[in-house]
């Protein structure tokens, strides 16, 4: 973003975002009928909504905003002993500022969990997204987070998997289209976030304007607020938080999937004001890395009108390069000293 991110821009009397209950999908046919009707035109019309009745109890929830708030109390040489530079698989803590978004500073710190699998270095014919399969790193003094988030990642990545059927079906597309590239060998991730309030330099961007580029994301958000959303109207507008329920938006892979009829939409993080500190929990459900996304056939794919045109951010067929696309752009410091034959000519 070239412009700071200011509160003005946002319209907070514009309509709430759709509200989704998934648990619908097991109340009979009428309520799962009346489901699919209301997630076609979320994801349709507006790319983000908010879920409920997605089965993640108030214990688990606990647990692992407990764990996150743990962490982020640890004294900083304990973070900074985790400082994702020194993994080349992009894991680990990012320092307030340290991360960008479309080139400019977001403020806030955050500490980046994968799937816990061994590292995979690309020999000179694979991929060199095979990069970002590795180990995480966990801080000794805490060793319930390595549990906590561990656990969120297997139920959430039941809860999307449960949720992309349902969104599937809804189009009148197979319900288990895409399920090859996922299963065991997908690409889950996961981001414990601190906002620590404004930069004091004049900017605000938390996080600034972007799209996701795996397939679903799941927001657990605090009641702080902040985060914002492009509707129709060009506008970024704010998602209120609502207990118990995640926000979710639709990645890149999506859209490209329907040719353009679901919406992956722009969104940012607008920081707190003074030194109010926010907590967020994004988690990302991505396939494989070396999963290609086949077009999917559906009911409505005469109507879709394209994907979205960014010369600034091409689209790969094969997942992996999109995710390696957007971390070499968003961890400069790691990219420098992992990956400098991968980064473009300035």
């Amino acid at each position: 973003m070239t412009n700071p991110v200011t509160h003005t821009a946002a319209n907070p009397s514009y309509d709430q975002l759709p509200i989704i209950d998934l648990a619908a999908a097991d109340r009979g046919p009428e309520a799962r009928a009346l489901l699919h009707a209301q997630l076609h035109s979320a994801a349709h019309d507006v790319g983000f909504f908010q879920l409920v009745g997605h089965g993640v109890t108030p214990e688990e929830t606990d647990a692992l905003l407990g764990a996150t708030h743990a962490f982020f109390r640890l004294p900083e040489a304990d973070r900074l002993a985790l400082d994702n530079v020194n993994s080349p698989h992009f894991r680990g803590y990012t320092r307030t500022g340290d991360e960008r978004t479309a080139g400019a500073r977001d403020w806030r710190d955050q500490l980046d969990i994968g799937a816990e699998r061994p590292a995979r270095v690309p020999g000179p014919d694979d991929p060199a997204y095979w990069w970002l399969q590795g180990p995480n790193q966990w801080p000794a003094a805490l060793p319930g987070l390595q549990t906590a988030a561990l656990h969120w990642i297997d139920r959430l990545s039941e809860v999307a998997g449960k949720l992309l059927h349902e969104l599937l079906a809804a189009i009148g597309a197979p319900a288990g289209f895409y399920d090859p590239v996922f299963g065991e060998h997908a690409h889950p991730h996961l981001k414990l976030v601190r906002y620590p309030g404004s930069a004091g330099d004049g900017t605000d961007q938390g996080v600034g304007a972007h799209k996701d580029y795996g397939f679903l994301t799941l927001l657990l958000q605090d009641r702080i607020g902040g985060l914002q959303v492009q509707r129709e109207d060009g506008r970024f507008h704010d998602v209120p938080p609502i207990p118990g329920a995640f926000v979710v938006n639709l990645g890149e892979l999506l859209e490209v999937a329907t040719n353009g009829y679901l919406l992956a939409t722009n969104h940012r993080v607008v920081s707190p004001p003074g030194a109010t500190e926010r907590f967020s929990v994004p988690f990302f459900y991505n396939p494989r890395l070396d999963a290609r996304v086949a077009p999917l056939p559906f009911a409505h794919a005469s109507t879709a009108p394209g994907v979205t045109n960014d010369p600034d951010n091409p689209l790969y067929a094969e997942y992996g390069y999109n995710e390696l696309k957007g971390k070499l752009r968003a961890h400069p410091l790691v990219a420098r000293r992992h990956h400098a034959g991968l980064l473009s000519p300035a």
